[in-house]
Formats: structure tokens, C-alpha cells, sequence
């Protein structure tokens, strides 16, 4: 009755706390196994999978725990999240089938798998201890041994498997250049040694778990306890490579994720090394057998054992399994991801925006920079009050007077819900109000990035008689999708923390993500009509595909995989209707809520024509921020982040969105450094937004309307200007530059002076006339060129614009006159 208490009592406990937290979780994304309300879907798998696979894979995995290692807390401990990763994996694995994906997203459930552990692994050593006490039981624990020649084996197995399976780990913004991690695409040098690295690790953790747990758990978990370990080292390295602590947490949570992973990897690939350990294990129990029949054999073995050539020996084994594996590894690495060059973009006609070489171009040897803003007033806002309207009217005077800041890119916001509020049927007139947008800004010089804009999937808000659960609020609707294409499931509609978390808007989105009734099949096809209306507008820069897309219910399952797979629907169907302009593919919202996040997966597309566009509101509105908690990613880490997973795409990076607000001093402080960092890294964006009027459910109905041009709400008169930003943003910038830019630099105070001041060096390979170079004010600027020709500066609507032509090397410095 004794061995069975022990895990009668563990699954109990187990058993009971998943229930407790899907009663308590508002939003079933905080449990291990959450329950968002509404009515169960038994029609589809993935609603279910979560309960018919996660939740007898990670019991009967908590037996297993209880049986074997259940004896300490520790071990215990370790068993328990064991159990939570494999059951996230097993879940993750009959929803997609993709086993890479699958193994990978284990480790997002560390966060939840590490205190439910601890919480049951105490029950159990305090129901244990209660039942010991009253009965007068011996608590003492059992040793089991643990053969020093049996680890080696282990532990090489596991630190050799790790290149061959790397699949999706070690990837993404938290792997700097210099943390070691085990993937051959990152170089032999750093794969060998975190190799090294995680066979030590191995045998630390074996050796220390197979003192107390005995058998094949025993070395598994060994492994998942090096898998922490490995992370941990990562994180310390990544502390001197990733420029440590930088005005914010970013190696916490960078340190997170590194143990996550090797978690992750360890709880998928440790059942290798516990086999080779059993076979070692088995051999070593022949060898005493023939020992013990004859004992000279048995003195002579032990010496050998014992002796510095045999420990040398399995040393060099080792070495040699890591030599051999490194070589295969490297033989079945995976290509460098694509980049598009002027070669294979020669299908891109003449005219048009494209990318070549990591840059945006034109087609004619020119760097394009887009810089400007959002543009809102076309989205098709929930409108909380009849009387207040939800948009300002958008026309041809805003873009004239985008113009005089030296804007040349409008990331112009549409509604699937306006475009085709009828399923298959594009809305003519809303249609025609787009096209009038594109031509207003082909007019004033600025091209347009049409965005498929949505926040919190809809623009339903919390239905009457909704009753909210404790945590969550109810909400307004704000913008997206057609109501043909939103399925709640009967899921409340009701925020936690902010509209983009809440039952209703992550189930809607697990369903497009699933494709439930053709949704996100529907979307990509719309892309490719609307596309198709303007495949020969060269005016239009491309096409962003969803604003902040949702994670839905089983990030990173969505998120990743199939984030790309939406993508990649959306850009075969817009390059069917001919449209050759480029495509800005997002990550998740988690990327503007944290600063970070996994991005589509790798791979997820061979169109070259694409363009990685995550939104950078480190410190302003990441979830950091509006929880008075401490940075999480700084202002300028941020770039950092966004250019390594756009260099793991293969793409050019472009921020679609980022702002400030605040006071004044605040606001100007935090946009003159992203400016800064901007400049340096010679990149675009689009500052959010224009105008926002006062019925906006983003800025709620106020004193004033937000945006970079606002409204008194009570008379609907132009408010001034924020002119401490304007200032900043219409800074001296190249809208294009012959050949390639190497340095750009430019005053970011704010001042007449300041941003009328820039310098700038590229090197042009062959002789162009395209230098344009934007210079805001109305005193004509002082200028200073070396390898420049045929310079000339000429008035324009607010400022001045500079044109020369190059070949090889040029420098130009611009400043106000004197």
C-alpha cells in the first residue's frame, strides 16, 4: 500500500491544481491546462487536444515521477516538469504533427511547469512526512549508486544528439553572436563547444540525479537537470556578449529563455542518452557477473577501470564522438536563409520598391530609407458614441502636409471588415476610397504601405449581460475582421490587461489560426484580389499582411508555424495576381507587448521579396510599462533583437509602428533616442499615428484626441501640432542614396538647428544621379561634400531637398546656414 500512496497521492495533487488554475485563470492562458469559457468544440481536434493528450501524458508521466523519483522533493521536482513538457509536446505534436515545432514548444510552458512542480512535489513530501510521523515510519532515504563509467556514455549521447536534432532551439533574439549553442548553421566552432558544454553538464546532472534516482528516469532526468544547467551557462556568457545589463532586464529574461530551451531540448532527446545509459548499465552488470566468478578477472578490471590510460581512452571517445558528430552535423545543416540581390530580383519591373541585399531599393543601384507615418483614418473602428466619431476624414491636405515633414511612406490602415463585410465580395466603394489614398500620396511624393489592420481580432465589444470573470473587464470592440469570420465560441468577450488579451479575441484567433471554416484561407485570398487592384501602382511600397497578429491559445504553435503558414497563403496569392511589391510579414503581438518574440518560423517562405516588420515600443506601451514594472528591453536593445531575426529570415527589418506618450519632456527624450539608434542603423519606420480622433477606442473618449496632429474633442477644432515630436521625426534623412549607405548621422534634439543637421557616408559601385537627401527648415542649409557631383539644393513645401550624383566612395555634411 506504501509504493502505491506515494503516487496516488502525486496525481491527486497534480490532478487537483490543474483544475484549480483553469478555475482561476481569467483567460485559460496562465494555467498549464486553461478553460476560457464558452461552449466546447468536440467537432474540431485542436480545441480538445489539450485535454485528450496533455492531460494523460503529463499524469501518467507524474506516476512514473512518483514511482521512481519521488522519494526527495528535488527529484520529484524535476519529475513533475518532466511531466509538463512532455505533455506539452505530446499536445503540440497532434495539433500540427510537426515534430521539431512541437519538441520546441515544450519549453514554453516552463514558466507555468516550474511552481506547479514545486507545488506538488511539496504536498507530497508534507503528506508523506504526516503519514511517517503517525504510523512511526523510517524516512530515510534510499541511495541508489551511480557508476562513473556508465555516465560517460550518457552524457556524450546527450551532447551529441543536440546538433543532429537542433530543430527549432537556440534560435531568435535571446542567441546573441558568441553564445554557444549547438546548431551547425551558427559555426563549427561555437557548436563544439556548446557540445562540450552540454556533455559536462550531462554528467554533472547524471551523475548527481543517478545517486538518488535509479535507472532509465534516473538519467533523464540527469539530462533534464543539464538542459537547465547548459541554459544557465548560455546566460552568462550571454551577459559579456549581449552587453549585460543595459539600463534594463533584458539578461533575465534572456536567461529565461535559455533555460527554457534547454529544458525543452532535454525533456524531448534525454530518453537517448537513459538508453545508452541502460546499455552501459547492462554491460557493466555482465562484466561484475563475470567478475564475481572469477575474482582475479575482477582485481584486474578495477585496475584498468582505475587507470589514467583508460580514462584517457574515454576521453578521446569522447572527443571523437564529438568530432564525427560536429562533421555530420555540419554535412546536414540547413542553408543560410536567401537574400534577395539585384540578380534574382530582376523579375521586380523597373519602378518599383524591392529588396536587395538586406535594403530596401529601387531597382536603379538607390538605398531607399522609408520613414513616416500611420495613417488610421480609413479603419473601421467601434465607435463607442454615436455623436463622437471613431476617425478623422483623411484627405488630400493630410497628405501635402505629410509632405512638408519630408514623410515619403504612409502605412495606410485598412479593415478586412469594411473591405468585405459580404464573404467573397470586395466593397467597391471602400475599395475606391483606398485607391484614392495611394494617389493622393503618389502625388505628394510618398509612397504606401497597405496594412491589414486589426487589434483585438474585431470590433465587437463585450455583449450585454456578459458577466466577466474576476480579472478580466469588459470591453470595447476596436477593428478587424468581418463578423462572417469570427467565431467566439461563446468565450467571453473580456479584457486582461489590455484589449489584446481575452477569451473571446485569442479564440477567434486560434480558429484563423486552425483555419477554421476557410477563414485564414479566405484572408490570404483577399490579399491576393486586393494585391491584384494594384499590382501596377508603383506608388505602392507593399503589403503588411496583419497588424500584431494574436497568439490565440497555443503560442508558439500559432505564433510560429502558423503565422508562416498564413504568410506564406498570403504571399503565393498576391504574386498569382501579379502584384511584385514587396511583403512586410509582422511577429505577434507579443513582440510589441514584451519587446521580443519567436517571429513566423524559419524557412517560412522562399519569396525573396519580403520584409521583416516587427514593432519597436520598447518603453512605451510593452506590458512592462503599463505594469510599473522595470524595462524589460531598452530603447536601443531593441534594434539589436529585430535585426537578428530579421537576419535568421533573411530580410531587411522596417518598424510599422512605434510611438510615445506622456508629457512632453518624456516623450521627446524617448523618441531622440530611438532616433539616434535609427539613424545609426540607417533604417525606416512609421511613427503611430498621424491623427487620432476622440471617438478612437485606442485613445478613448478625451480632453484631447491623440496623434502627431490632434483635436479638441468638445469643439472638434485642430489642436496644436506636437511639435517637440514633428521636430524630431522631419529630421535631415537620404529618402534615397547611390549604391549602399555606410554611416548616418543626424540632430535628434528636436530643434530648428538639430534637425536640419546631418552627415552622412556610402559607396556608390557605379555611377548614379539618385542622391536625395531631405532637409527640413527655410534657411537654405549649409553643405559639404567630398565625391559628390552636380549637388543641388532646392526649395520645397517646408524644407529643402538635396540632389547629387556618385560613384565610389562620397561623404556630404549638411548644417544650418550661418
Amino acid at each position: 500500500m506504501r509504493a502505491l500512496r506515494r503516487p496516488i497521492v502525486t496525481v491527486a495533487a497534480t490532478s487537483l491544481l490543474l483544475v484549480v488554475q483553469a478555475v482561476i485563470d481569467p483567460t485559460g492562458l496562465l494555467a498549464l491546462v486553461g478553460w476560457p469559457g464558452g461552449t466546447p468544440r468536440f467537432d474540431l481536434w485542436w480545441p480538445v487536444a489539450r485535454y485528450v493528450v496533455f492531460v494523460p501524458v503529463m499524469l501518467a508521466v507524474v506516476w512514473w515521477a512518483a514511482v521512481r523519483a519521488g522519494d526527495r522533493f528535488w527529484t520529484l521536482t524535476a519529475g513533475v516538469v518532466l511531466a509538463a513538457l512532455l505533455a506539452q509536446f505530446a499536445a503540440c505534436l497532434a495539433m500540427t504533427g510537426d515534430v521539431a515545432l512541437s519538441a520546441w514548444a515544450g519549453g514554453f510552458v516552463t514558466a507555468k511547469a516550474v511552481p506547479t512542480a514545486l507545488i506538488v512535489a511539496g504536498v507530497v513530501r508534507v503528506v508523506e512526512r504526516v503519514v511517517a510521523r503517525r504510523r512511526g515510519l523510517d524516512t530515510a532515504l534510499r541511495a541508489p549508486s551511480a557508476d562513473a563509467l556508465t555516465v560517460w556514455p550518457a552524457a556524450i549521447a546527450a551532447g551529441a544528439v543536440a546538433p543532429l536534432l537542433a530543430g527549432s532551439w537556440w534560435t531568435g533574439a535571446t542567441y546573441a553572436p558568441g553564445i554557444p549553442t549547438p546548431r551547425p548553421d551558427d559555426g563549427p566552432i561555437a557548436m563544439v563547444v556548446a557540445v562540450l558544454l552540454l556533455i559536462g553538464a550531462a554528467w554533472l546532472g547524471i551523475r548527481w540525479m543517478r545517486r538518488r534516482v535509479p535507472g532509465f528516469l534516473g538519467t533523464w532526468l540527469g539530462v533534464l537537470v543539464a538542459g537547465g544547467v547548459f541554459g544557465l551557462a548560455q546566460s552568462i556568457v550571454g551577459l559579456v556578449v549581449d552587453d549585460g545589463f543595459r539600463g534594463d532586464l533584458w539578461p533575465l529574461m534572456a536567461a529565461y529563455i535559455h533555460v527554457a530551451d534547454g529544458l525543452a531540448f532535454a525533456a524531448c532527446t534525454g530518453w537517448i542518452a537513459a538508453v545508452v545509459a541502460l546499455v552501459a548499465d547492462r554491460v557493466m552488470a555482465r562484466r561484475a557477473a563475470r567478475s564475481a566468478a572469477d575474482p582475479t578477472a575482477g582485481e584486474l578490471n578495477e585496475r584498468r577501470d582505475a587507470s589514467p590510460a583508460r580514462i584517457a581512452a574515454g576521453v578521446g571517445i569522447g572527443v571523437a564522438v564529438v568530432a564525427v558528430t560536429a562533421v555530420t552535423a555540419s554535412l546536414l545543416a540547413p542553408a543560410a536563409p536567401a537574400v534577395a540581390t539585384v540578380a534574382n530580383e530582376a523579375s521586380v519591373p523597373a519602378g518599383f520598391l524591392r529588396v536587395e541585399d538586406g535594403r530596401f531599393t529601387d531597382g536603379e543601384g538607390h538605398q531607399v530609407l522609408l520613414r513616416g507615418v500611420n495613417v488610421n483614418q480609413l479603419v473601421d473602428f467601434y465607435q463607442a458614441r454615436p455623436e463622437v466619431p471613431a476617425t478623422r476624414e483623411l484627405t488630400e491636405q493630410d497628405f501635402a502636409d505629410m509632405a512638408t515633414y519630408g514623410f515619403n511612406v504612409v502605412r495606410l490602415g485598412l479593415s478586412w471588415s469594411a473591405l468585405e463585410p459580404t464573404r467573397g465580395e470586395l466593397d467597391p466603394d471602400y475599395l475606391a476610397t483606398v485607391k484614392q489614398a495611394v494617389a493622393w500620396g503618389e502625388k505628394h511624393g510618398i509612397r504606401t504601405v497597405l496594412d491589414m489592420h486589426q487589434d483585438g481580432w474585431s470590433n465587437l465589444p463585450t455583449a450585454e449581460g456578459t458577466v466577466c470573470r474576476p480579472g478580466t473587464d469588459p470591453m470595447w470592440g476596436y477593428d478587424g475582421a468581418p463578423e462572417w469570420a469570427t467565431h467566439w465560441d461563446g468565450a467571453p468577450r473580456c479584457s486582461f490587461t489590455g484589449r489584446d488579451i481575452s477569451p473571446a479575441g485569442d479564440r477567434a484567433f486560434e480558429h484563423f489560426w486552425f483555419d477554421t471554416d476557410g477563414i485564414q484561407t479566405a484572408l490570404a485570398r483577399t490579399w491576393g484580389e486586393l494585391a491584384g487592384e494594384f499590382a501596377d501602382e508603383k506608388a505602392v511600397a507593399g503589403f503588411d499582411l496583419l497588424n500584431e497578429p494574436g497568439f490565440g491559445e497555443t503560442a508558439p504553435v500559432t505564433t510560429s508555424k502558423k503565422n508562416g503558414e498564413y504568410s506564406a497563403k498570403a504571399i503565393a496569392a498576391i504574386r498569382e495576381a501579379g502584384a511584385p511589391q514587396i511583403v512586410f510579414v509582422e511577429p505577434s503581438i507579443l513582440w510589441s507587448g514584451l519587446g521580443f518574440d519567436s517571429g513566423p518560423a524559419r524557412g517560412f517562405t522562399d519569396d525573396l521579396n519580403v520584409a521583416f516588420s516587427p514593432h519597436l515600443y520598447a518603453e512605451s506601451i510593452t506590458m512592462d510599462a503599463s505594469l510599473g514594472l522595470p524595462t524589460i528591453v531598452s530603447t536601443e536593445r531593441q534594434f539589436e533583437l529585430g535585426q537578428r531575426v530579421a537576419d535568421e529570415l533573411g530580410m531587411p527589418m522596417w518598424s510599422g509602428e512605434y510611438g510615445y506618450w506622456g508629457d512632453d519632456e518624456s516623450t521627446a527624450a524617448h523618441l531622440s533616442r530611438y532616433a539616434a539608434e535609427e539613424d545609426a542603423r540607417m533604417l525606416g519606420s512609421a511613427y503611430w499615428v498621424w491623427k487620432q480622433a476622440c471617438g478612437d477606442p485606442q485613445n478613448g473618449i478625451q480632453e484631447l484626441g491623440n496623434g502627431l496632429l490632434s483635436e479638441v474633442c468638445a469643439t472638434g477644432e485642430e489642436a496644436p501640432r506636437k511639435e517637440h515630436l514633428l521636430g524630431i521625426l522631419s529630421r535631415a534623412y537620404p529618402q534615397q542614396a547611390p549604391g549602399v549607405l555606410t554611416s548616418l548621422r543626424a540632430g535628434v534634439t528636436g530643434t530648428p538647428d538639430a534637425a536640419a543637421t546631418m552627415s552622412l557616408t556610402g559607396e556608390a559601385p557605379s555611377a548614379t544621379c539618385g542622391l536625395q537627401v531631405w532637409i527640413p527648415g527655410s534657411a537654405e542649409p549649409a553643405v559639404e561634400s567630398s565625391g559628390l557631383g552636380d549637388v543641388a539644393v532646392d526649395e520645397v513645401p517646408g524644407g529643402w531637398l538635396l540632389t547629387g550624383c556618385a560613384e565610389g566612395a562620397y561623404a556630404l555634411d549638411v548644417k544650418p546656414a550661418e
